[in-house]
């Protein structure tokens, strides 16, 4: 999220305390060996798989793993995207503007309309992305358009 509002409005960029990974699963037990190296304790949940930084450390800390192709709890309405649908930046690999979108449409916690909204303030995300989009996540970005303050 901070990449993508970034490049258009610096100041409109939020802090968030988690990181999310999307990695293939047949690449996990690489990523897995990779974060433990670097220091990072597993801990395994329902969900999500996640990496602390400490043993002693906050979920909402953590880095989250989540499945390129796979939905991330069983009622989602749409798959993550494939980790193809990616692009590089800065040194690194985020995801590709529209599939970032759908993630946020898919998961649609409490914090997503909030990340979304910052999309559509900088200009990055509107009435053209409808078009884009499956229906039910169509209808969640309309509602967002339709009330820019919330």
């Amino acid at each position: 999220m901070a990449l993508w509002v970034s490049r258009v409005d610096e100041s409109a960029v939020r802090a968030t305390q988690e990181v999310d990974i999307m990695v293939a699963r047949d690449s996990f037990e690489a990523v897995k060996a990779a974060l433990e190296n670097a220091g990072f304790v597993y801990r395994p949940a329902a969900a999500i798989e996640s990496f602390l930084d400490r043993p002693d450390a906050r979920a909402r800390d953590a880095v989250h793993v989540v499945f390129a192709g796979e939905k991330v709890r069983p009622h989602e309405p749409a798959a993550n995207p494939e980790v193809t649908e990616s692009e590089r930046a800065d040194g690194y690999t985020v995801l590709a503007l529209g599939a970032l979108v759908r993630i946020k449409l898919t998961a649609f916690r409490d914090k997503d309309p909030t990340h979304l909204r910052d999309l559509i303030e900088v200009g990055l995300v509107g009435p053209q992305t409808l078009v884009t989009l499956p229906p039910v996540l169509a209808a969640r970005l309309q509602q967002l358009l339709d009330t820019p303050d919330g």
